[in-house]
């Protein structure tokens, strides 16, 4: 319940910060266009999320036929979890990971790349989908893309809100419904990309730790996650997935490289404090 309220907390304070900038450019009349765009990305998002990133990566339905032992580890894992069996996708590509999509369990889908088949077993496998299929359960899914999606929203209107103040388009202080005049806007137009992406990210993690402890207690053992993070960061640090920034959030493991402070602003929290929480598991149970 903690990471609820904490989620719900945030995707709050994301959306106040869409209204906010929308002032800041065009006050009340702004904040009522940035409020409409927010909710029309966001219905795009629930409806189309699933299908857009499942192309992204070229990803293609797997028939049991043809991955019966994968098919056998998620129908399990879905009769746990006492939700309805999600699509199964394959994503061509060396690099091992996994991702869930979909706005709900019932229109749900897990994509898996061929590297990940080819160097998991099973144990570690079902592992990976059993967090996967805690984020569908959890409807992580839905709230990380509609996260995703307003970040993005603050980011286009933070632009919009910088050219408008640089080109005289800001309000004076003294105007009605204003949000603060030309230095506010540029203030608003350079904290609120930042504001949200740190928003975004604490988001992302607390649901990543969340699916962490979910997924060890569906597969019913945390040491198969355990092992296949290990596998999978080591895998990604020396072959890295051709991903955008924008999906990152959805892999098991971050496809993205960053070293250094770079690490600060990963939509992952770090591999070693994850396995350190699978092991503290395993020990008290």
């Amino acid at each position: 319940m903690g990471n609820l309220f904490k989620t719900a907390v945030l995707l709050a304070a994301l959306t106040s910060l869409v209204v906010l900038i929308g002032q800041a450019i065009g006050g009340q009349q702004g904040m009522l266009i940035a409020f409409i765009l927010a909710v029309a990305m966001n219905f795009g998002s629930y409806w189309f999320s699933d299908r857009i990133v499942l192309a992204m990566y070229r990803a293609q339905p797997i028939e049991e036929a043809q991955a019966p032992d994968l098919y056998r580890i998620v129908r399990r894992l879905t009769t746990r979890a006492g939700i309805p069996m999600p699509r199964v996708y394959l994503i061509p590509g060396e690099t091992p990971n996994a991702f869930a999509t979909g706005r709900s369990p019932q229109h749900a889908a897990v994509a898996v790349t061929e590297g990940i088949m080819r160097m998991l077993d099973d144990e570690e496998l079902e592992g990976v989908l059993a967090h996967e299929l805690s984020h569908v359960k959890n409807r992580d899914t839905l709230t990380m893309t509609i996260a995703a999606t307003l970040a993005g929203v603050i980011t286009y209107l933070a632009h919009m809100a910088q050219w408008a103040a640089i080109f005289g388009g800001g309000r004076r202080d003294d105007e009605e419904g204003s949000g603060g005049g030309v230095f506010g806007a540029l203030l608003m137009a350079i904290l609120a990309p930042i504001a949200a992406m740190l928003i975004q990210l604490a988001i992302s993690r607390a649901r990543e730790f969340q699916a962490d402890a979910s997924g060890a207690q569906l597969a019913g053992r945390p040491w198969g996650l355990a092992k296949a993070l290990e596998k999978l960061e080591m895998a990604s640090r020396m072959a890295p997935m051709d991903a955008t920034p924008a999906t990152a959030h959805l892999f098991i493991v971050n496809p993205l490289r960053g070293e250094g402070l770079a690490t600060l602003f990963s939509t992952h929290p770090p591999i070693q404090e994850r396995i350190a929480r699978l092991r503290a598991m395993a020990t008290r149970s």
